[in-house]
């Protein structure tokens, strides 16, 4: 789960998937693929482009669909490292998320980062990515997605 980071402007979590490291590149890169958990983009993604990401898993969670947000790719090297930048809201700061993928034997260890802007709740932010990466795991095996209730710091949606 969550790291100690020295810099406690980042949170680090870790995952172990039993599935090949092209399937849960897949499941990040693929916009269909991510919509079983997280949410769609469009648009083609290539490092220094865009694509419109539409969050679409906190619906689970009570919440709505969330308007399209320009991602902006840093990094995407197939298929162990994506690095993108999310805007917080229109006129919000960013959020710069890294993923990284090892292929373990037949599984693969996932190191998820983000960097934490000012104002956030980092036990809201850990709580809501908690989710979203378990949503992931039941995603890569048509599995029940888990409650959100079960990770809500204080009935809050993900974050």
């Amino acid at each position: 789960m969550a790291a100690p980071d020295p810099d406690s402007r980042t949170l680090t979590l870790r995952r172990t998937y039993p599935d090949p490291v092209g399937d849960v590149w897949a499941a990040f890169t693929d916009s269909t693929r991510l919509a079983r958990w997280f949410g769609s983009y469009s648009g083609t993604g290539r490092p220094g482009g865009t694509v419109q990401l539409t969050v679409t898993g906190e619906v689970d969670a009570g919440g709505t669909v969330s308007d399209p947000v320009p991602v902006t790719i840093h990094e995407c090297v197939a298929p162990h490292r994506l690095v993108v930048e999310i805007p917080d809201g229109p006129a919000g700061p960013s959020w710069l998320v890294e993923v990284s993928l090892a292929g373990t034997g037949d599984g693969t260890d996932l190191v998820f980062t983000q960097r934490l802007v000012p104002g956030l709740d980092p036990a809201d932010v850990e709580a809501g990515w908690n989710w979203y990466l378990d949503r992931l795991g039941a995603s890569l095996h048509d599995g029940a997605m888990p409650e959100w209730d079960a990770y809500a710091p204080g009935g809050s949606r993900p974050s």
